[in-house]
C-alpha cells in the first residue's frame, strides 16, 4: 500500500453511490486505487455512472433495495462476489423529503425508516464477517439532523439520529473486530436538496436559506463530504473509533 494511495488494492462498497455524495466517494475510491462496488436501488443508475467514469474505472455492480435484512445481504453478497472480499463499507444510501409533521403518512414513515436505518444496520450486519476478515471499517452517512433537527423533517431527523447513535452502540460493541464512524453532513449541492428546493414551490429562496444555514456562508460540495469519508475509512484514522464527524461549515456550534 502507497502511503500517497492508502486504498490501492482494497475493496470497497459504496450504497447510494450512483450520485451525489456517494458518486463523489466512488470517485475519489478510484482516484486512491480501490476497487469499488457502487449500491443502488436500480441497475440502470449504477451503469449510468459507470458511463461517466469510462470503461477503464474499477467499478462493480451491486445494485438493489437496501429495505430489509435480506435485500441487504443480497446488496453485500453481489458486491464480495465481484470484488473478492471487501474492506470498506460506506453505507451512503438515505432518502429525504420534508413533510411535515402532522402529514406524516404511515408510508413516509415506513419507507424513511427502511431505507435510512434499517438500510445502514442490516448491510453493516451483512458485511461484518467480510469486514472483519480482512481488518476492515464502516462509515455510516449520518446528518446533521440527526444532530440537531430538522423541520419540517422529523422523520428524517429521527432516522438519522438512530444512525448516530447506532454507530456509537456499535462502536463500543464491535471494538476490536472492526473500525465504524459517521460523517454528518450539512446541505449538500447534489440532487437530493434541488428536488427538496424545487418541491418548496420557491426554489431559488430555498437553495439561498440552504447557503445562509452554515456559518460559513454556502451548502458543501459532494466531493468535500467524500474527503471526510476517505480520511475515516483510511489507515491515516486508525484510532478514530465513533467518531461522529460534523462536515457542515459550523452549523452544529450554533447549537
Amino acid at each position: 500500500m502507497s502511503a500517497s494511495r492508502p486504498f490501492a488494492g482494497k475493496r470497497v462498497l459504496v450504497t447510494g453511490g450512483a450520485r451525489g455524495i456517494g458518486a463523489a466517494t466512488v470517485r475519489r475510491f478510484l482516484e486512491e486505487g480501490a476497487t469499488v462496488a457502487v449500491g443502488a436501488r436500480r441497475a440502470a443508475s449504477v451503469e449510468a455512472l459507470r458511463g461517466e467514469l469510462g470503461d477503464e474505472a474499477a467499478v462493480v455492480a451491486a445494485p438493489g433495495p437496501l429495505e430489509d435484512r435480506a435485500s441487504c445481504a443480497a446488496v453485500v453478497d453481489d458486491a464480495v462476489a465481484g470484488l473478492g472480499g471487501l474492506d470498506v463499507l460506506v453505507n451512503g444510501a438515505g432518502v429525504f423529503e420534508e413533510v411535515p409533521f402532522e402529514a406524516v403518512s404511515q408510508a413516509h414513515w415506513d419507507a424513511t425508516m427502511a431505507v435510512n436505518v434499517a438500510g445502514t444496520f442490516f448491510t453493516l450486519q451483512a458485511a461484518l464477517p467480510h469486514l472483519e476478515a480482512a481488518s476492515g471499517n464502516a462509515v455510516n452517512l449520518g446528518s446533521d439532523a440527526g444532530l440537531i433537527g430538522f423541520p419540517p423533517s422529523s422523520v428524517y431527523s429521527g432516522a438519522k439520529a438512530a444512525v448516530v447513535n447506532l454507530t456509537r452502540a456499535l462502536a463500543l460493541e464491535l471494538a476490536g473486530r472492526i473500525r465504524v464512524n459517521c460523517v454528518c453532513p450539512g446541505n449538500v449541492a447534489t440532487e437530493m436538496i434541488e428536488a427538496a428546493a424545487e418541491a418548496s414551490g420557491d426554489r431559488e429562496r430555498y437553495l439561498a436559506a440552504a447557503h445562509a444555514r452554515a456559518p460559513m456562508g454556502r451548502m458543501a460540495r459532494p466531493e468535500e463530504v467524500a474527503d471526510a469519508i476517505l480520511h475515516l475509512a483510511s489507515p491515516r484514522a486508525g484510532f478514530t473509533h465513533g467518531a461522529i464527524l460534523s462536515v457542515d461549515g459550523g452549523g452544529v456550534c450554533g447549537y
